[in-house]
């Protein structure tokens, strides 16, 4: 019996054909995960210009993502396990709306406690992508479950690379502030079309709000998998951070002297590595799930050593930037579709505790990059960038071989 049999309210399923959602909401969906998550890596490639704006230290400056992800974390806490309380449109427009403010007050700060403030909120209520995630997976019938999440994933994780180069574009025509007050707007235009195509989703529970909370919680000690999935993601996200907050440094520094655009290009780059995400649903939907997630920690680590190499060679630093892109959603996707096998009705839960515990580990390598690049320079960043999959390859030797499918 799952941990939320005694707390649900008997619901008819979701009724969706064999094939699942039409392609056109699975296009939509995928948008609307890459448009909002895209908020919270918008200020990477500007932070160099941040940097002079408002008189802060590159440490200081490397903080701005350090907030904007511990607020993506305490959204994950606090607000996705509602997507399993309350009826999702709803919960959805509400949150672009929050999102929508935020955004404005961040295009119009005047200081940087402002500006960190303003992306703390954002951040926080960007979990909208995290909300649509499992959406697609109620939707989506068992047998294509990852194919469908893959493509949703790949819109998500393509917001994420190509943020960084839509940024620079619009900063460099007409500065950061575009940035924010633009995002603002597509947030408005992204809530009314969700409002107006999503199907309704009724809630698999009604319990009060604390109990909701606890429940979470009881997931995480229910499903050793879960936290299992959500470690091996945090080493992952955490390279990953510590790669792309400070590579804008390297980049705008003496051995390139590249502009905020010419970041953005070389971003833009790394973005062939969403290619990988159908790929990753399909691995997962042939149970391929184990061998696959230690190969992706493999090719992180080599993907580091690479960059470490590429301190003055743009080709290597393109070329690791690409693998680490392909490893880090590789595990995501392998790891997403091993969590929403535990539990179907409680995968906003599952979701949220998963995404939580790798983005602390994303904040934990944002400011960790930034301090050794501060303080070590760029070989600092890119050796920390290894151990960290390495780390995760060791720990993915003590998984079981028996029942991964359904327990890792």
């Amino acid at each position: 019996m799952s941990l939320s049999t005694d707390l649900q309210t008997p619901r008819q399923p979701v009724s969706r054909e064999v094939s699942g959602p039409p392609g056109w909401l699975v296009a939509l969906l995928a948008v609307a995960s890459g448009t909002t998550v895209a908020n919270l890596y918008y200020a990477q490639p500007l932070l160099s210009s941040l940097r002079e704006v408002f008189h802060v230290s590159t440490a200081a400056a490397g903080g701005l993502i350090t907030v904007t992800q511990v607020g993506y974390v305490v959204g994950m806490l606090f607000l996705v396990p509602l997507g399993d309380r309350f009826e999702k449109r709803g919960l959805i427009t509400a949150l672009l709306t929050v999102t929508t403010l935020a955004l404005v007050v961040a295009g119009t700060a005047t200081s940087f406690p402002v500006l960190l403030t303003a992306s703390l909120i954002s951040g926080a209520s960007s979990v909208v992508a995290q909300i649509l995630v499992p959406f697609a997976a109620n939707l989506a019938p068992d047998h294509a479950r990852g194919r469908i999440v893959g493509r949703v994933m790949s819109g998500l994780l393509a917001g994420i690379l190509l943020s960084r180069t839509l940024s620079s574009l619009v900063s460099d025509i007409a500065g950061w502030r575009v940035v924010y007050l633009g995002s603002a707007a597509l947030m408005v235009a992204l809530a009314l079309a969700l409002r107006s195509s999503l199907p309704r989703h009724a809630p698999t529970t009604r319990v009060p709000y604390t109990e909701l909370l606890r429940s979470t919680l009881r997931l995480v000690r229910t499903h050793p998998a879960l936290v299992r999935r959500g470690l091996y993601q945090a080493a992952m996200f955490g390279a990953f951070s510590a790669f792309w907050t400070t590579v804008s440094f390297v980049l705008t520094g003496p051995g390139f002297h590249y502009s905020p655009l010419g970041v953005g290009i070389f971003a833009l780059v790394g973005a062939a590595g969403a290619a990988i995400a159908p790929f990753a649903g399909h691995w997962a939907d042939h149970n391929l799930t184990r061998p696959m997630t230690g190969t992706a920690f493999a090719v992180a680590a080599l993907a580091a050593a690479l960059a470490g190499f590429g301190r003055h060679n743009i080709v290597l630093l393109a070329l690791a930037a690409v693998l680490i892109d392909m490893a880090v959603q590789t595990t995501l996707i392998l790891g997403q579709h091993t969590i929403y096998q535990l539990d179907h009705t409680a995968r906003s839960r599952l979701n949220s505790a998963f995404i939580a515990i790798f983005f602390a580990g994303g904040a934990l390598g944002s400011q960790l990059g930034s301090t050794l690049y501060h303080a070590a320079g760029w070989a600092a960043v890119t050796a920390i960038g290894a151990a960290l999959p390495v780390l995760a390859l060791l720990y993915w030797t003590t998984e079981r071989r028996a029942g991964s499918r359904t327990a890792h």
